[in-house]
């Protein structure tokens, strides 16, 4: 039997207001609360609200046989808690379910497993103490943000005890093989490697509501008849995508909630086919192969790399400046002062990076999107400078929080020789 594994990222950023070059040294104001506000209460309102309501009753009125999981960004929870708590009640009923599997993350949604493996392991560790608090969920399954994943974050994820680790069904870390498989990244012995369906995911994601796709209008029997055509000894499919898919980034008026509502049913009328959350799927099956992933790989842009976030000099400028201030964020933290590293935190957040990018044609397109600056170039001037103001008032706090220097007391031995000619 092949499981159909749905898993749906939920996440929204702390975004940056306008912030100038003349509010350096004079607004410690970083974030723009208003717009953040507004955002997350419209995709409550949109996507999260309704396409859990839709899940909850998915849940029911299949006795459970439905079931899916997610990954609830620390950033998206705090700005439910503070903004839209109906949002996040509707996520904690779901947690009820006992269909719902959450699956574990960083807490600020950064890319701190490629620059500082100690920093990426106090945040995913924050991330597994905030899912227990909030949904009541031990996770067990890994998904690192942008799904990034190489032998070391691999290594660093098994260290921290996780099940299984989700990735990218990238085709030049393929090659032959299917994402349809269960694996084993090389250089771990117990982490287990889910990957996404690409074709399939994105066919939901991103393909649903083009009119110009050949395949448009989908439908869910069809989508159904594509699943149920995939090899009989394939484990699982796994449909790994952004939640606001629904509602946000296809309108309901795509016809987007109706197709969901109807997909498990015709799924299930398939005897062959079952839904099975990625951590079922990783205790049901066992690692067919070894999979080397010398580079990172990424769900991202057609590359499937790091280029969305790192692939111009502005944004690995911007990543360099930004871990240049992570030791002095630390220090404040560690003498009692946990608000510096929170607010550096909230700048780690792997969206300001992807604001910056500078690609075209299709992907420039979904960059845009996303985007909430006029051009990559004033993405990167707003955050440099934001970044240049922390970094100061850091450092400064931190000189005043350490004690003062007695003066030193002048020993005899030290006294300076006398002159020649002049009396000892």
């Amino acid at each position: 039997m092949t499981a159909v594994s749905f898993y749906f990222q939920v996440h929204q950023p702390f975004r940056l207001r306008r912030y100038t070059f003349f509010d350096i040294g004079a607004s410690e104001h970083y974030f723009d609360d208003p717009e953040n506000e507004r955002i997350v209460k419209r995709v409550a309102q949109k996507s999260y609200i309704p396409m859990n309501t839709l899940v909850r009753q998915l849940v029911e009125e299949t006795k459970g046989d439905f079931r899916c999981s997610y990954s609830v960004s620390g950033a998206v929870i705090r700005q439910m808690q503070l903004w839209a708590p109906e949002a996040l009640d509707s996520f904690k009923a779901l947690a009820d379910t006992g269909a719902v599997e959450f699956l574990c993350e960083t807490s600020h949604h950064s890319l701190a497993s490629l620059a500082d493996l100690d920093e990426f392991r106090a945040q995913v560790e924050a991330q597994r103490a905030l899912v227990h608090d909030v949904f009541g969920h031990e996770p067990v399954v890994f998904r690192n943000t942008e799904l990034v994943i190489d032998a070391r974050i691999a290594r660093a994820v098994e260290d921290l005890g996780f099940r299984a680790l989700l990735g990218e069904g990238a085709d030049h870390l393929l090659g032959w093989r299917s994402p349809h498989h269960v694996y084993r990244p090389e250089g771990c012995e117990k982490l287990k490697l889910l990957l996404r369906s690409y074709a399939f995911s994105d066919d939901i994601a991103f393909r649903f509501s083009n009119r110009g796709w050949h395949e448009w209008p989908l439908t869910a029997e069809k989508f159904a008849s594509w699943v149920g055509g995939v090899d009989e000894d394939d484990a699982f499919v796994g449909l790994y995508m952004d939640y606001e898919t629904f509602g946000e980034h296809q309108w309901e008026d795509t016809g987007i909630f109706d197709f969901m509502r109807a997909l498990p049913e015709v799924l299930l009328a398939n005897p062959r086919l079952s839904f099975a959350t990625p951590g079922e799927v990783a205790l049901a099956h066992d690692p067919v192969s070894r999979l080397s992933i010398p580079r990172p790989v990424s769900w991202a842009d057609a590359e499937r790399d790091m280029t969305a976030w790192l692939g111009n000099p502005m944004q690995r400028s911007a990543q360099e400046a930004l871990y240049a201030a992570l030791p002095a964020a630390r220090e404040l933290a560690r003498a009692g002062e946990p608000a510096w590293l929170e607010t550096w935190r909230r700048l780690s957040t792997s969206d300001h990076l992807y604001y910056m990018c500078t690609k075209w044609f299709s992907d420039g397109d979904v960059h845009k999107y996303f985007s909430p600056y006029a051009s990559p170039h004033d993405a990167f001037i707003t955050f440099m400078n934001v970044l240049d103001d922390f970094a100061r008032r850091s450092n400064a706090a931190l000189e005043a929080s350490r004690p003062p220097q007695a003066p030193r007391r002048l020993e005899a031995s030290a006294a300076p020789s006398p002159e020649p000619g002049q009396d000892p």
